[in-house]
């Protein structure tokens, strides 16, 4: 609990992570406002349309995340925390786990905030929460943010620059994985089992969710996993991640 206290206070003592909250909440919230206020159709309302903003929330807290790694090395001021904490897997997952538990939170105030969002503008819509696809979609959300910073914590862990992290994780969770469908006859296989395209599937992975009411929001996956069995590959390879990365910090210098 000290460590993670520890964590805290450093967390929200400076403005980036404010800013990012901040930035991920309004893109979220506002890009559902902008779907329910500005469709002429009011069928196309739907739960998944007031997510439309997600990828762009996830991409800030990609940044987010990564940040509160790569600001202790830019600044040094990790190694007064690993002489603080020689342990340095304790100080490591302290940071982690306050990260995930943050942007995981972050992520269900989001989409809840662009649901409640969308229902306010567009009351006749139907946008009950009545299935365990709506609940994915929304209430998921937090899951997935908060894996995803896991795997931003520890790729900024492992290159320790801020440009290069950001510029990996943007990259690769926008435009690497759907480029690897380019790749003559293996690559749509390899693409199934890309872990932000899996992460996706247990959003929207439904057998009576067709693609054009889930055109609004997160992509539509082509991973052939159980939405929760999606889950749980994406929460693996986070753990992996994180694990090779912590592997690496205690074997360098800080």
């Amino acid at each position: 609990m000290t460590l993670l206290a520890v964590e805290r206070i450093k967390f929200f003592s400076t403005r980036s992570p404010w800013w990012c909250m901040a930035l991920a909440l309004a893109l979220v919230v506002g890009f559902g406002a902008l779907m329910a206020g500005t469709s002429n159709d009011i069928d196309s309302v739907n739960v998944p349309s007031t997510q439309f903003g997600f990828t762009f929330g996830m991409a800030v807290i990609l940044v987010l995340a990564a940040l509160a790694i790569t600001t202790e090395y830019r600044f040094n001021t990790i190694k007064t925390t690993f002489q603080a904490v020689p342990n340095r897997t304790s100080a490591l997952l302290a940071k982690t786990t306050l990260v995930a538990l943050v942007t995981g939170v972050l992520g269900e105030l989001a989409a809840f905030g662009a649901w409640g969002m969308a229902k306010l503008l567009r009351p006749g819509a139907d946008l009950a929460i009545n299935s365990a696809a709506d609940w994915r979609n929304v209430a998921g959300t937090g899951l997935v943010t908060g894996l995803a910073a896991v795997v931003a914590i520890a790729v900024g862990t492992l290159i320790r620059h801020t440009a290069g992290a950001v510029s990996v994780l943007l990259a690769y969770s926008l435009m690497v994985e759907k480029l690897i469908q380019l790749i003559p006859t293996a690559g749509p296989k390899i693409y199934q089992w890309m872990p932000f395209n899996v992460a996706n599937r247990f959003l929207t992975g439904n057998p009576d969710l067709s693609p054009e009411l889930a055109g609004g929001g997160p992509s539509m996956s082509t991973s052939t996993l159980d939405p929760w069995w999606a889950l749980a590959y994406f929460a693996a390879f986070a753990i992996v991640m994180l694990t090779i990365a912590v592997s690496v910090a205690k074997r360098r210098d800080a």
